[in-house]
């Protein structure tokens, strides 16, 4: 339960962003287009390339020696780092949502939604790098339970964000909330950073 646990507040820190993804998830449920298909989408999107992380790194687990394990330390301690130091530094201007009710074909809204989320390099870094990196030593049975506890963090967060958006949309355009929301993800990936550096230590 502790994996499952830290695989979904690990996962909702990594999603919990001012992006264009999440800002186009909002607009589809302001319109009410196609809101399920793309809440669908991004979440088994983002549960594909959670489970491709964990895999490869378990797959490459057998070619770890002591100084490969200690350079993908170094690497994913310094990806937090960067992690936490970019939302300190983060601008909190006011999201630009289109709330004109302008129609798109079901094709366009596929292909939009698809290009919001493979073609977003973060999403690569955040999923297949960190999440499997951060799992790399983790039992098998473990790593399971911290990849579905980060899907299920996906799946709630972007199917509360679509079909919620209308009541969301009027506090995520003030700063305070985004304030309140980085201070949860800094203080939280700090805390795992510690935990990275730790392990190159001992």
């Amino acid at each position: 339960m502790s994996f499952l646990l830290l695989g979904f507040f690990t996962g909702l820190s990594l999603i919990l962003a001012i992006g264009a993804q999440n800002i186009f998830v909002i607009e589809q449920g302001l319109k009410k287009q196609y809101v399920f298909l793309v809440c669908l989408i991004c979440s088994i999107s983002d549960l594909l390339l959670i489970f491709l992380g964990i895999f490869l790194f378990e797959y490459f687990r057998n070619f770890f020696t002591d100084r490969v394990e200690l350079i993908f330390n170094i690497l994913l301690l310094a990806f937090l780092i960067y992690f936490v130091i970019s939302k300190i530094k983060i601008k909190y201007d006011e999201l630009n949502i289109d709330y004109k009710n302008s129609t798109i074909s079901l094709k366009s809204t596929v292909i939009k939604t698809l290009g919001f989320t493979y073609l977003n390099p973060h999403v690569y870094s955040d999923t297949v790098f960190f999440l499997g990196n951060f799992s790399k030593n983790f039992l098998i049975s473990q790593k399971y339970y911290f990849g579905i506890g980060a899907a299920v963090a996906s799946f709630s967060f972007f199917f509360c964000l679509g079909y919620l958006s209308k009541f969301l949309s009027k506090y995520l355009q003030k700063q305070i909330v985004w304030k309140f929301i980085n201070s949860f993800i800094v203080f939280f990936m700090s805390i795992l950073a510690f935990y990275v550096l730790l392990d190159i230590i001992y």
